[in-house]
């Protein structure tokens, strides 16, 4: 009696852009490794829902989005005349498709607080060697494509650059899901013009407009949503407290916590343990957001004030006050803040840190440069967008722009 074959030709069905197709067994086959399915367990935009409460979306939404967006990108370079081979668009689409299997739990919160040795593009490396090795030598293309080795440099422009199909899908699909219509960017028209030039992908001169509203959305985006002032103050308050149990638990406290926290816990990780020590890609490869928040469930009864309260504050949403501006934080007003904070909690001078900070955030609207959106016009020139945009004022955009804010608890003043 024959086996039945699996069809590996499997759609899903994207509330973003419709149906997306699986082109490949092998992408199934990576889609279906416990790598990439952990990014179903990590939310998209971290601690954002705890402002826009749709924001429930995962990286593993988005890198599936990713895919798409490359498949229909090169598809229609394709149309145009461009050289793709079958092997290429493969190797495109499963690089961008892991170009964020490294991230750990909420967003940047992990690379600022327990594994502070690389970033999450290193680690993302270091999945896609580990999967090419399991899948013997099939991903070899797609990792010359996502270390900027292949030498048709416009593959790894479209999974990394300033217009990329990473930030395509991010754009579109952070704003469905927080409902900031700001966001909104015509992405399909976007794709209907973007043609190859010098080995760098280019938008035709007819779809400029489009390329301004691309880069406008994208600096409202930062501001209404990733840079927003209560998500900054939650993301900092995640990192404080997970600092907070890494110190106890390096100075012997037990912690409750899952095998795969209390490892990056209980140890301090170098780059060179990822790369060397099998054990460690191993547990991170089991770390995500439920992690974190079962800990942080827990820790609300912890006789460590510091741990305590600040995973009360993340747990029912009692997040500190932040105030944001344009200027530096005057230092007499901080000094203020931070002993009110100490009398109030009773904290010691080392302590109160975790309470009260101040910081700066910064975002480029856009930076002229090697890595530019180009416009192709129709006698073959090519111009970057801030030379040629008569809305884009190149002065203000290649300037970041800087807030400066200081966080501390509701209720002090």
């Amino acid at each position: 009696m024959s086996v039945k074959k699996v069809n590996k030709r499997k759609i899903f069905n994207d509330p973003v852009f419709g149906f997306i197709t699986i082109p490949n067994e092998v992408v199934f086959d990576v889609i279906e490794h416990p790598y990439f399915q952990r990014l179903r367990r990590i939310k998209q935009l971290g601690l954002t829902h705890l402002v826009y409460p749709g924001a429930l979306h995962t990286r593993f939404h988005h890198s599936l989005g990713a895919m798409h967006l490359m498949g229909k990108a090169l598809f229609e370079l394709r149309l145009k005349g461009n050289d793709i081979s079958d092997e290429e668009m493969l190797g495109a689409q499963i690089a961008i498709l892991l170009h964020d299997v490294g991230h750990g739990p909420y967003s940047h919160a992990l690379e600022h607080a327990i594994v502070t040795s690389l970033h999450h593009e290193e680690i993302s490396v270091l999945f896609m060697k580990r999967l090419n090795d399991h899948f013997k030598g099939a991903l070899d293309l797609a990792l010359s494509i996502f270390e900027n080795r292949y030498p048709r440099k416009f593959f790894y422009k479209l999974v990394s650059s300033q217009f990329d199909m990473d930030r395509l899908d991010y754009l579109k699909r952070d704003s469905f899901f927080t409902g900031v219509s700001e966001g909104v960017i015509n992405y399909e028209r976007l794709l209907n013009m973007i043609e190859v030039a010098h080995d760098e992908p280019v938008i035709e001169a007819k779809g400029i407009y489009s390329v301004e509203k691309f880069i406008t959305a994208r600096r409202l985006m930062y501001w209404q949503v990733y840079l927003h002032k209560t998500v900054l103050a939650a993301e900092y308050m995640i990192t404080r407290v997970l600092k907070r149990a890494k110190e106890l638990s390096l100075n012997g406290e037990k912690l409750f916590a899952t095998p795969a926290l209390s490892f990056f816990l209980n140890n301090t990780i170098s780059k060179e343990d990822f790369e060397t020590n099998p054990e460690v890609l191993f547990h991170f490869s089991n770390l995500d957001d439920y992690d974190i928040f079962s800990a942080l469930k827990v820790w609300v009864n912890h006789d460590d004030l510091v741990l305590s309260e600040l995973s009360k504050a993340l747990v029912f949403r009692r997040l500190f006050k932040i105030e944001m501006g344009n200027n530096p934080i005057d230092k007499s007003y901080f000094d203020k803040l931070r002993q009110l904070t100490m009398d109030k909690y009773h904290l010691k001078e080392d302590e109160v840190d975790y309470f009260c900070f101040i910081d700066h955030t910064s975002n480029y609207t856009y930076q002229p440069g090697s890595d530019r959106i180009n416009i192709l016009f129709k006698d073959g020139s090519v111009q970057d967008i801030a030379e040629v945009s008569d809305q884009l004022n190149i002065t203000l955009m290649d300037k970041p722009t800087t807030k400066y804010f200081v966080c501390y608890p509701k209720g002090l003043l």
